[in-house]
């Protein structure tokens, strides 16, 4: 009876053994499936067999990866010519994975390949800092450990004070803002890495106050004493709500030891990360500098 069932009564009346695999599942039905995994769990199940490849190629399955305003993205990721080429879904997600810049590369944009949530990183050049034209405060230092491969770095300053902002249509959720920080002047000596410490003072008097407002009235403050030298460290600054993916939302940010009555310095200013809230208690290193 076992056997009977694994076989086919053919035309002729013979008997004849048929093998059927996932290869032979319908096209449609792999899609489906497809619809509830990840970005990288499609592509390797496109590895199979054709028929997977070709459902992991369908339209549908990728726009649900996709952020709801990605033509806005694309828009923002692409130049004229780019555009005048027709993309499937499948590389709209890619384009976008991609480090997106604009702005003349001082901000850059991007999804992470897991969920297709969206992250952004804003360099120091876009900010405007007190005194950074004297090289008597600030230099800008170029280092590989910038996704912007230059930081600005203070050498010693009364009055410190970072500003910046961005106007943007965020695909909608809650979103965490970080200033990228350092401690001492990180350079590479005979392969290895090292960090001067001479210039670092003046941060453990006062704690430095962070700031952010957004175009629709939200805000968030918090101090923070800057510490912990040789390490990046995101200090988390506050979190802001996207309601609408079409309506652009203007966030301004700041960071601020404005106490005259001590100088400060030996600090390293890299960036503003923007990235989903949830992505928090995630391994953020995968994700980006």
């Amino acid at each position: 009876m076992g056997a009977g069932a694994s076989s086919i009564l053919w035309a002729d009346g013979d008997v004849g053994g048929q093998e059927t695999g996932l290869g032979d599942l319908p096209e449609g039905c792999i899609a489906e499936v497809m619809l509830h995994l990840d970005p990288p769990g499609i592509c390797k199940l496109a590895k199979l067999s054709r028929t997977f490849r070709g459902a992991a190629s369908g339209d549908f399955v990728w726009e649900t990866k996709l952020p709801s305003n990605y033509n806005y993205l694309l828009e923002r990721a692409s130049d004229d010519k780019e555009l005048e080429v027709p993309l499937t879904k499948k590389e709209i997600f890619a384009r976008l994975c991609r480090q997106n810049p604009f702005d003349g590369g001082t901000k850059e944009f991007w999804l992470e390949k897991y969920r297709g949530r969206f992250c952004m990183s804003i360099s120091s050049k876009a900010c405007l800092i007190t005194g950074i034209d004297d090289r008597r405060y600030w230099n800008f230092i170029p280092t590989e450990e910038s996704r912007f491969l230059s930081v600005a770095y203070l050498r010693q300053i009364w009055w410190l004070e970072v500003v910046g902002e961005i106007e943007f249509c965020f695909p909608p959720g809650t979103y965490s803002l970080y200033f990228r920080l350092h401690l001492g002047r990180p350079s590479r000596r005979l392969g290895r890495r090292i960090c001067n410490t001479g210039h670092i003072h003046g941060w453990d008097i006062k704690p430095v106050r962070f700031q952010l407002w957004t175009s629709d009235g939200q805000h968030a403050l918090c101090q923070s004493t800057i510490d912990d030298p040789g390490c990046w460290i995101r200090y988390h600054v506050g979190d802001f709500d996207v309601v609408s993916a079409d309506l652009p939302i203007k966030v301004k940010f700041s960071m601020e030891q404005i106490d005259c009555t001590h100088t400060k310095g030996g600090l390293c200013v890299d960036s503003v990360l923007i990235y989903p809230k949830e992505l928090k208690q995630e391994k953020f290193s995968t994700l980006c500098l």
